[in-house]
């Protein structure tokens, strides 16, 4: 029998077969569903929303906005696809194209523009901005949906507004009252971030 480098031929025609059975039965498979534009798009703006939110580019207001628009857009594609049998007519694909068009460019203008997230440099200031990081970390893994990031920003952002108010009127510092109310307020925002992260 002829050695192909020390495996019989026959040896060598059976796994080059099943190779090439593998290799088929992977690209049968991938192309069975292969991702979306419309969800290769929504992942993408997800991510830049989640490193928006983790450079400081995006505040919790503009993450907010950005992301209540994400969830209604959504809202219409699971609509569209469930009035026609799961999928996207030609004219539903072209709205929707343009509606994530609109919201890339108000991704950029939002991460590009004078607004940043900052963070004092305080115990508050910290926990605030490990909260940020703990909402990108579920933007970008998928375990945070559009709704509950809009949310939570929401919460987010309430709250910046509340303590950056106190801290003007003080000149500065928070005072000890004001601290232990923003703590209780972090704790409450935290399980909310955890319990939306494990639903």
């Amino acid at each position: 029998m002829t050695e192909r480098k020390g495996i019989s031929m026959k040896n060598f025609v059976l796994v080059a077969t099943a190779g090439l059975m593998f290799t088929g039965g992977v690209f049968a498979q991938s192309n069975q569903n292969p991702p979306t534009e419309v969800g290769q798009r929504r992942e993408n703006q997800q991510d830049r929303i989640a490193n928006g939110i983790q450079s400081g580019q995006l505040t919790s207001r503009e993450t907010s906005n950005l992301e209540h628009k994400e969830a209604n857009l959504n809202h219409q594609v699971a609509g569209d696809r469930s009035a026609n049998g799961g999928k996207l007519t030609g004219q539903e694909k072209a709205q929707i194209n343009g509606e994530q068009n609109r919201l890339s460019n108000q991704i950029y203008q939002d991460k590009h523009n004078a607004a940043t997230q900052k963070f004092s440099n305080t115990e508050v200031g910290a926990r605030r901005e490990n909260q940020q990081d703990r909402i990108a970390q579920g933007v970008r893994s998928g375990r945070l949906n559009a709704g509950q990031t809009s949310r939570l920003e929401g919460q987010q952002a309430r709250m910046a507004n509340r303590i950056g108010q106190e801290r003007k009127a003080n000149g500065g510092p928070l005072t000890r009252g004001e601290r232990r109310q923003a703590n209780r307020a972090l704790n409450r925002s935290s399980r909310n971030i955890y319990r939306a992260k494990h639903k």
